[in-house]
């Protein structure tokens, strides 16, 4: 890179820093003081600029402070007599560029309660001085005028510190002796006698205004009485004149109003009777009128009726076709589904005959199979195995023909041998069944039977023949 410009860049790094850095804006209640390289400045609610490192900047506040003044002990004025002061003043440093000057110079730095103990210092010398110079009846009913000559002995000691007085007010006074109240009292006491004296100098005035008043008062109400007897007797004489005036007149008037009474009647006889014939003629107009709107009020209601009664029949026989309408659809959907249900059940009766028959042609085959088989069996097994299968039916056989009379609560039977001839008949319902079977396989079960004891019978004989021998 170019060392030159590096070099510019630098000094214009350094040039914008010091700017920045030096810039200050004051505001109005504070004063900057800037002082360095041989002058100084003041800045009050302007911004300015200063050399940083080369300059200082302090601040000074150009607020108001209220400082309490009171004596510290009593302070005799000059009539001698001890009083205790208590006052309160309003300062501030001065704006005035030569008094701000003077400030920074003895107050820069200062915190403010320096501040205030130092102007408070002040302030009560110069009340001390002052009071002292006045009296105690001055004081106390020129307060203001007090106040006034405290502040302008004030005002030269605090410009020489660079400090205005904006306003300065006396609080109070006291004086150990009562002296203050006393003074009171005796004002008290002369405005009282005064207020007694002028009391009694009004009552003597009204009491000399009351007779001088009822004086002319009676001198009046006489000749007032006496003007008011010649002004009876002169209205007494009007009066009578008046009265004959008012007969004269009262007469006259009324035989005018009997006149005019009559013509009154005259006229009220003759409108009455305009208005009675006027009255008939409207009510002969109105009868008219009423009978005519009777009429069309009749012809709209029947009309009204007819078009209502029309209107209802439509709708009646439009209603009574709808629901027609719709009861033969309904009649087709019910004749439509009862027909599908017809045919779903036909379907379903099918499939179960179907399902039946395939079941019962499955049973035939396998009990069909089972007694080839069984047979099979038996012809190898012989007569004994034949023989040996029925009588392990029979029993059975004899359970199933009395199972009816086991259903049977009660049975009642007439003549002899009821016991015996129940047991007769389950043996001839056994004898029938072994019949059926006869007949319906061949097997004659007595004849087995009968053939199978004999063979025995006949292989026993021979020896207890050769039994009995031996013995």
């Amino acid at each position: 890179m170019n060392p030159i410009l590096i070099v510019v860049l630098v000094a214009l790094g350094l040039g914008a820093l010091l700017l920045v850095g030096g810039y200050l804006k004051a505001p109005p209640d504070t004063a900057y003081i800037i002082t360095g390289l041989g002058k100084k400045r003041i800045l009050i609610g302007k911004a300015g600029w200063r050399m940083p490192f080369f300059t200082r900047v302090d601040k000074l506040s150009l607020r108001v402070m209220q400082v309490d003044v009171k004596t510290s002990e009593a302070v005799p004025t000059n009539e001698f007599i001890n009083v205790t002061v208590d006052g309160v003043a309003n300062v501030k440093v001065s704006s005035d560029p030569e008094l701000l000057k003077r400030a920074s110079e003895s107050l820069l730095n200062l915190r403010q309660p320096e501040l205030v103990a130092l102007v408070t210092q002040v302030l009560e010398g110069n009340m001390r001085e002052i009071v002292g110079s006045v009296g105690l009846k001055e004081m106390v009913q020129d307060r203001q005028g007090v106040a006034k000559k405290i502040t302008e002995n004030v005002v030269p000691d605090m410009e020489k510190l660079g400090i205005d007085v904006v306003n300065f007010n006396i609080q109070n006074f006291k004086d150990a002796a009562g002296t203050i109240e006393n003074m009171g009292i005796d004002n008290v006491e002369q405005i009282r006698k005064n207020a007694q004296i002028a009391k009694a100098n009004a009552q003597r005035d009204i009491s000399i205004a009351t007779a001088n008043a009822q004086q002319e008062a009676n001198a009046v109400r006489v000749e007032a009485e006496k003007k008011i007897a010649e002004q009876d007797a002169e209205l007494a004489v009007q009066q009578a004149d008046m009265k004959v005036r008012s007969e004269t007149k009262r007469a006259e008037a009324d035989a005018a109003y009997s006149i005019q009474q009559e013509n009154q009647r005259k006229t009220i006889e003759v409108t009455r009777a305009n208005a009675d014939i006027a009255r008939k003629e409207k009510e002969a107009e109105l009868a008219e009128k009423e009978i005519a709107l009777k009429e069309r009020q009749l012809d709209a209601e029947i009309r009204k009726k007819a078009d209502a009664l029309k209107y209802q029949m439509e709708k009646e026989a439009e209603a009574e076709l709808i629901k027609q309408q719709r009861e033969a659809e309904a009649d087709k959907y019910r004749a439509l589904q009862a027909a599908e249900a017809k045919k779903a059940e036909a379907e379903a009766l099918r499939y179960m005959m179907e399902q039946e028959a395939a079941g019962i042609r499955a049973k035939g085959l396998a009990e069909a199979e089972a007694i080839e088989k069984k047979a099979e069996a038996q012809k190898k097994m012989g007569e004994a195995s034949v023989l040996e299968m029925y009588l392990t039916a029979l029993p059975e056989v004899v359970k199933n023909a009395a199972a009816p009379l086991s259903q049977t609560d009660r049975i009642v039977m007439y003549g002899d041998g009821n016991s015996t001839k129940l047991v007769k008949d389950v043996m001839n319902s056994t004898n029938q069944i072994m019949e059926g079977m006869k007949e319906s396989t061949g097997v004659d079960l007595g004849a087995l039977l009968a053939g199978l004891v004999g063979g025995k019978l006949a292989s026993g004989a021979p020896a207890a023949e050769e039994t009995k021998t031996q013995e």
